[in-house]
């Protein structure tokens, strides 16, 4: 098991926020991230930056690119700012070069991701109007009710489906399942009409005083006369306020030369990158804002409902150098923890009553923030720390069973659990006793640590200890 403790005051909240990991994954980015700090590596313990080093160090910078599915034109254009501001006499004297490297590269990884979080439009006099295009297969439905879900959650907003996809088979019964979860309205009608389900969508919440109307259009295998006339009649009719492109980002150079068809037709405003949690290399995520011109607005990391996210250029950029991204991962735990419950929790873990009823909950509240790999991926250094265990939906249900098969005062007193309990448990979990006894072992150990850290009051040695996976093996 690795659990993993961060005291959230640091951030300005008062909350401990424990994240307990099991069986973890490596995380996105990660074939590119170890390339380019190998590449970096070799400039750490040196004087100076020489031309020599220069010039090694850009190399293995630009094959990682390549090797990661970037456009070719990015990666060149990338390397050659990389070595132009390197060479600047500010960089040549300074006292660490390898630091000053990376600081240089994350700075023009910024720049090519987009510099800034760039928001949806929001039309003058309601409702607004968001259209949803992309190629068969690129999460189209599912992003729409994602963003239904994230609009109406995070920015008060009353939004309506339009099921404007009506070629392709049970795509109208998906949307409606999927705002079923939600409780949103989807506006859909028997005719193949798609121009037709967009306009009635739009008088629809206009009639209903809902303000966001988000048009699931129709995809293809792959981009064809007919389905981009479709989707420009769809914008000449409607008028949308923003126009979303959703590209598959596991698809690499392809998608960002779909992106550039449908923009030349459509003249999108924003792009969407779904399956960020696939076997991608990164490529797409990459080059498609310098391609196309045009910025990455969400991101999505999984088919749950919940797991879409703004897409934050400065935040992407430390998460492909290793750095983590703290800020996203605090903000994922601020939304499951309120100041009251996580005082009851610092006060239980510093009086040592932290009882497994508390562990059980924590697990429950972690499951709520989202895909496990996506939150590894936040934090720094965890990637090399987890690289060669595996994640999956999965990944706490032994732990709940354990706990499950428990009576109360067994989860209250887990010092009470001796052979006969134990055995007992195991059977009923569908486990085994040695499973039970590392859990409660490893248990012991982390209410060890935390209350230690928590009188620390810091972050410090997070990732040490505890590295002994209890399940899986």
């Amino acid at each position: 098991m690795l659990i993993i403790h961060l005291d959230v005051r640091i951030f300005g909240d008062s909350a401990i926020f424990e994240i307990l990991l099991l069986k973890c994954t490596c995380v996105m980015f990660e074939d590119l991230s170890s390339k380019i700090e190998s590449a970096v590596q070799s400039l750490k313990g040196q004087a100076r930056i020489t031309d020599v080093n220069i010039a090694e160090t850009v190399r293995e910078i630009r094959r990682a690119l390549l090797d990661a599915d970037v456009n070719l034109e990015v990666a060149r254009r990338f390397t050659d700012e990389v070595k132009e501001r390197v060479m600047g006499s500010d960089v040549l004297n300074s006292v660490n070069p390898g630091q000053q490297f990376t600081k240089i590269v994350y700075d023009e990884m910024v720049k090519i991701l987009g510099e800034e979080r760039s928001d949806i439009a929001v039309a003058h006099q309601p409702p607004t109007v968001i259209l949803i295009a992309g190629l068969q297969g690129s999460g189209k439905t599912t992003f729409s009710a994602k963003l239904a879900r994230y609009l109406k959650q995070e920015n008060n907003r009353n939004p309506i489906l339009a099921a404007a996809d009506v070629y392709r088979p049970a795509a109208i019964d998906q949307l409606k399942t999927l705002a079923g979860e939600i409780d949103v309205p989807v506006y859909s009608i028997e005719q193949k009409d798609a121009v037709r389900v967009a306009k009635e969508a739009v008088s629809m919440a206009k009639s209903l005083a809902l303000d966001t109307v988000i048009i699931d259009t129709a995809g293809r295998l792959h981009v064809d006369e007919k389905m981009m006339d479709e989707v420009a009649e769809i914008k000449s009719s409607v008028e949308p306020d923003e126009i979303l492109f959703i590209v598959d980002a596991m698809t690499g150079q392809d998608a960002v030369n779909t992106a550039k068809a449908f923009n030349e037709t459509i003249d999108f405003d924003g792009v969407v990158l779904t399956k960020m949690d696939g076997d991608t290399r990164g490529g797409a995520a990459l080059s498609i804002r310098s391609v196309v011109e045009k910025p990455i607005k969400f991101m999505s990391t999984g088919e749950k409902l919940d797991a879409l996210s703004p897409f934050y250029p400065d935040r992407l950029a430390q998460r492909i150098l290793g750095m983590g991204d703290v800020v996203s991962l605090v903000e994922k735990a601020q939304q499951e923890y309120d100041e009251k419950q996580a005082k009851k929790l610092q006060e239980k873990i510093t009086s040592d009553k932290f009882d497994l009823v508390d562990f059980y909950d924590q697990i429950q509240k972690i499951k709520k923030m989202g895909d496990i790999s996506d939150l590894v991926g936040m934090i720094p250094g965890a990637g090399k720390a987890v690289e060669d265990a595996d994640l999956s939906e999965d990944t706490f249900k032994p732990i709940e069973a354990i706990i499950n098969s428990m009576t109360p005062e067994e989860r209250h007193n887990p010092e009470i659990l001796n052979g006969t309990r134990r055995r007992r448990i195991a059977k009923g979990s569908g486990t085994s006793v040695r499973e039970i006894n590392q859990l409660i072992k490893q248990f012991d150990q982390m209410k060890k640590m935390m209350k230690s850290m928590s009188k620390m009051g810091k972050m410090g040695q997070a990732m040490q200890g505890l590295k002994d996976l209890p399940f899986g093996k």
